[in-house]
C-alpha cells in the first residue's frame, strides 16, 4: 500500500500549496511554500503512478482529496462557509471517487478447470 501513503501525501501537500495561496494575498513570501508544495504534489503523483496505481483512480482521489480538504480546512482556518449543499457535493464527490476505484479493481480469475482424460 506504498503507492496510497505516497497518494496520501500528494494530496496533503496540494492541499497546503492551495491554503496557501489564500494566505500569501496577504503575505507575498508564502508563495515559496504555494510553489514548494505544488511541485511536491505533483512529485509524489508521479511516484504513485510509478508504483502502478491506475492514473483513473490515482487523479482522482487526488483531486476529490483535494477538493475536499480544501473546503473543510478552509471552513475551519478561514471562517468560509460550509452549506449543507456544499457537503452534499462533496459527499457525491467522495461516492464517485469511491466507484472509480471500485471499478479499477481486476475481478478475481477463475482457477482453469483441469479435465482427466482417463
Amino acid at each position: 500500500m506504498r503507492a496510497g501513503f505516497f497518494l496520501l501525501l500528494a494530496i496533503a501537500s496540494e492541499v497546503v500549496a492551495t491554503l496557501g495561496l489564500k494566505i500569501a494575498l496577504d503575505h507575498p513570501w508564502v508563495y515559496a511554500v504555494v510553489v514548494a508544495g505544488y511541485a511536491a504534489a505533483f512529485a509524489l503523483l508521479h511516484r504513485v503512478l510509478k508504483l502502478g496505481m491506475a492514473i483513473g483512480v490515482a487523479y482522482g482521489m487526488w483531486a476529490a482529496g483535494g477538493v475536499v480538504a480544501t473546503a473543510a480546512l478552509s471552513a475551519v482556518l478561514f471562517g468560509e462557509t460550509l452549506t449543507w449543499l456544499k457537503m452534499i457535493g462533496m459527499a457525491l464527490i467522495v461516492t464517485g471517487v469511491a466507484c472509480v476505484e471500485m471499478g479499477a479493481k481486476p475481478r478475481p480469475k477463475a482457477s482453469p478447470v483441469e479435465v482427466d482424460p482417463a
